[in-house]
């Protein structure tokens, strides 16, 4: 039976929540990416946190057994330099409220990074910094009402970890939209310019993009058309997938990365869509209500009947709430 892998020529991945929850790999990753590039699958991790380069999550990566060089990492950075150049004049001066990785690959991408108001910068660009100092959150808010152009690598508002879910650049970039009656240009997921720049950077024709956020993973997939596969080790879980609308709504879900080299789930309806099956689980929708027809053991039958949950709740408009609680196993 053919993988969910084999209708496409690449993998791309997000890292935190996907790959690794910050020191940490996750169980079961390092084995699937060995399977897949044995098998001829095209690797590539993609990032919307600014704060390392691609050579320093290169590295990380290689720390955790996975081999990785800095051409297999494209981050929101090298998108956000994209726009720039299209933006502004090469060395245009750049105020940066985030780390000297930032500045660094701004500086490489032909601009003059500055660290005050009185080097007169055209624009401001932000990205996350894990200790993100206040004064240049004020600077930043100064610079975007003094007139320049704001940029933000990406909008994640929250960032997993192993110590639990914390602050992303978006709760960053949010203290200095509540300063201003502007929002920034953001060149991270959901938005084109990073999935753009990394299929262009990896020479991907038919890739399937994995994640573990339906805000920026899933949408970002979604918005250039990309199919995606959706893992429950990182932010969200199945709540957030019964209440997503059709933008951020993944093609593929499964527990981890594994998930690829697994045959794709189907779903089908049944009885004119009172009953709705995937695998050997079952539900029947009754007045607009979902009920679970029997009790799904082990990861992969609550995997099955959440899928087939799912296709009720985004297709026919089933109330599937109450059922959630029994898939125990998925967060």
């Amino acid at each position: 039976m053919s993988r969910l892998v084999d209708a496409f020529d690449a993998a791309l991945f997000d890292l935190d929540g996907v790959i690794y929850l910050g020191p940490l790999v996750i169980d079961g990753v390092t084995a699937a990416l060995d399977t897949l590039r044995d098998t001829g699958i095209r690797v590539g991790f993609v990032t919307n946190n600014a704060a390392r380069t691609p050579a320093a999550v290169a590295a990380h990566l290689v720390e955790l057994d996975i081999p990785a060089t800095a051409s297999d990492v494209v981050n929101s950075t090298q998108a956000t330099v994209r726009m720039l150049q299209a933006d502004l004049p090469a060395g245009s001066k750049l105020l940066v409220v985030g780390t000297e990785a930032l500045a660094d690959q701004l500086r490489e991408g032909g601009f003059t990074p500055v660290q005050s108001l009185d080097q007169d910068p055209i624009a401001v660009v932000q990205g996350y910094h894990p200790a993100q100092e206040w004064s240049q959150l004020e600077m930043g808010a100064i610079a975007v009402q003094n007139g320049a152009i704001w940029y933000a690598t990406n909008p994640d508002m929250t960032r997993p970890t192993e110590r639990g879910i914390l602050p992303g650049c978006g709760a960053q970039v949010a203290v200095i939209r509540a300063c201003v009656d502007v929002d920034p240009k953001v060149a991270g997921k959901p938005f084109r310019p990073l999935l753009d720049e990394t299929v262009l950077r990896l020479a991907a024709d038919h890739p399937i993009f994995v994640g573990d956020r339906l805000d920026t993973d899933i949408m970002g997939a979604n918005v250039v058309g990309m199919a995606s596969l959706f893992v429950f080790t990182g932010a969200h879980g199945k709540a957030d997938l019964a209440s997503a609308d059709e933008s951020s709504r993944p093609t593929h879900i499964g527990f981890d990365v594994s998930a690829l080299l697994m045959p794709a789930r189907m779903v089908e309806a049944h009885e004119e869509g009172h009953v709705v099956s995937c695998g050997q689980q079952q539900i029947s929708v009754t007045d607009g209500t979902a009920h679970i027809m029997g009790e799904p053991e082990g990861v992969e039958e609550q995997l099955d009947a959440l899928w087939a949950l799912l296709h009720a709740a985004w297709h026919l408009g089933a109330d599937v709430g109450d059922e959630l609680p029994q898939l125990d196993l998925l967060r």
